[in-house]
């Protein structure tokens, strides 16, 4: 694959704005999501709050990931979390995470078959949402087939792209179901 271009600082600044604009105008109910997302992205960009950034990137996110933790641990009985429901559901995302996985690489293909530009199909296994894992493995299975394949920067293009489009189907879900 060829080299990506270089994204200047303004393009950084700008994306999360734009992304939020966007969101506000067309799914009102998504924009919680999506602008705590673009909010930790434009205090990362913006090099003005750095403190702030990186309090939010570290400390922040490994004390509200354990009390989230305890507070949904606490509220959890074996009886209740241990039954045919809940082994339905993690079914049902794991064959969603399947089929997101294999569209994409087959929508990678396509789009080889299409564009002068080819891509590497494994770009397209990195869409789900599941960040960064999903652009590791995309680079590391890469990797293993050829030493010189870095695929990581690459891969998070979607990556990303499945975080913001996990959002807002969040956001369409809560409107629909939310009262």
């Amino acid at each position: 694959m060829k080299q990506l271009r270089h994204v200047t600082k303004i393009e950084k600044i700008i994306f999360p704005l734009l992304v939020l604009i966007l969101c506000i105008l067309l799914l009102p109910s998504a924009t919680p999501l999506i602008g705590m997302l673009m909010l930790g992205n434009l205090m990362k960009e913006s090099g003005v709050v750095d403190r702030l950034s990186d309090t939010a990137q570290n400390a922040l996110i490994n004390i509200v990931t354990i009390m989230l933790g305890l507070a949904v641990g606490s509220k959890l009985a074996a009886d209740k979390f241990l039954n045919a429901n809940t082994l339905g559901i993690l079914a049902l995302g794991l064959i969603a995470f399947c089929i997101g996985t294999a569209a994409g690489v087959l929508l990678a293909k396509l789009m080889n078959k299409i564009c002068k530009d080819q891509i590497n199909p494994l770009i397209g296994s990195a869409g789900v949402s599941a960040v960064p894992m999903a652009a590791r493995v995309s680079n590391k299975v890469g990797l293993e087939s050829n030493p010189h394949n870095f695929l990581l920067m690459h891969a998070m293009g979607p990556n990303v792209a499945g975080v913001i489009g996990s959002a807002v189907a969040a956001g369409v879900l809560l409107a629909l179901c939310g009262n």
